[in-house]
């Protein structure tokens, strides 16, 4: 009882969009210690009913296609119309690279410092669950302070796409101009997960090179079921260092999220995902729990032994390994 007036303060400050206060709070959201996690759900769940009305959008991209450029002249567009704009990042490989791409904000000079924008790289933890889990609450953060649009980045690579295309409403793929081998070496998975491609830095001489790449995503895309029968992915070309394009990018944004809305499919979406990532959490602690498990952390070594030696079989080892998890006096 002695956290209720520390939970109810930090609540009215994250509503009141007060930086400090988020600040807090999401730090509370990235800790690990587990009074600390206790808390943060407390909070959470306080802030429930105020989250949600965000504009979700995912951003990837192949390397050098200009994401950070990108990123700052769409989110500085959108808060010269009157939004307010979040920047999270998802990148599990943080904790070696010496940092999320966000975390230099010298990458995004205006926005970093545009009233109505908040910019938070991510933790590096270097796990993706753990990640993806603070992005996933640090976003809810930002939506009971009033951010009304999220952009979640996705910095690493591998399974990070998938993971931040399943916590947002639209997931945007960034690609350069000239597809030829990009188009080759681009994975099927992308595109089967895209709801736009953009053709970035289609500007100056890159012009005509980008008018051909868009029209082999386009043709590569027609190969393709769509995920939504109700809408059909665009390509459209666009230059973050110019600006171009942008208006008419965030026009499809829009036209995807009315036309879901309208069939009810967003919600549906977001309901599917909020059980996903309830699966997801689970299937993390539970691998947790069985690693940190006294008995099988003494039996791990020579069980792991014998499937390398193949005195026993991979399934024949899981089951033991769970027979132990599952005797109580050895936890």
């Amino acid at each position: 009882m002695t956290r209720l007036p520390a939970l109810d303060e930090l609540v009215a400050g994250v509503k009141a969009a007060d930086r400090a206060a988020m600040g807090r709070a999401i730090t509370l959201v990235e800790s690990s210690r587990v009074d600390h996690q206790q808390q943060a759900q407390d909070l959470l769940t306080a802030l429930l009913p105020y989250t949600g009305n965000a504009h979700r959008v995912g951003i990837t991209g192949v390397p050098g296609v200009g994401k950070s450029t990108f990123i700052e002249a769409l989110g500085s567009q959108l808060t010269a119309s009157g939004h307010r704009v979040a920047v999270l990042a998802v990148d599990p490989t943080s904790s070696r690279s010496g940092g999320s791409i966000l975390g230099d904000k010298t990458r995004m000079q205006h926005l970093s410092v545009d009233p109505n924008a908040f910019i938070r790289p991510s933790p590096s933890s270097g796990e993706l669950g753990g990640v993806a889990r603070m992005t996933r609450e640090t976003m809810l953060v930002c939506e009971a302070a009033g951010y009304d649009v999220v952009l979640v980045e996705t910095v690493g690579v591998g399974q990070s796409e998938t993971v931040v295309a399943d916590m947002v409403d639209f997931f945007l793929v960034l690609m350069l101009p000239g597809a030829g081998d990009e188009l080759q070496g681009i994975k099927k998975g992308i595109l089967e997960i895209a709801d736009m491609i953009a053709v970035n830095k289609a500007d100056g001489d890159n012009a005509p090179r980008a008018a051909r790449a868009a029209h082999e995503y386009r043709t590569a895309l027609h190969m393709m079921t769509p995920a939504s029968q109700h809408w059909s992915p665009p390509v459209v070309q666009c230059s973050g260092l110019r600006g171009d394009g942008l208006d008419t990018l965030w026009e499809q944004i829009e036209l995807h999220r009315s036309k879901l809305t309208d069939v009810g499919e967003l919600d549906e979406r977001r309901r599917r995902q909020r059980v996903r990532w309830m699966w997801s959490m689970l299937e993390d602690q539970l691998l947790s729990s069985l690693r940190n498990h006294r008995g099988v952390s003494n039996a791990l070594g020579q069980v792991e032994d014998d499937v390398r030696d193949e005195r026993t079989t991979p399934v024949l080892a899981v089951r033991h390994l769970l027979d132990i998890y599952g005797h109580p006096n050895d936890s």
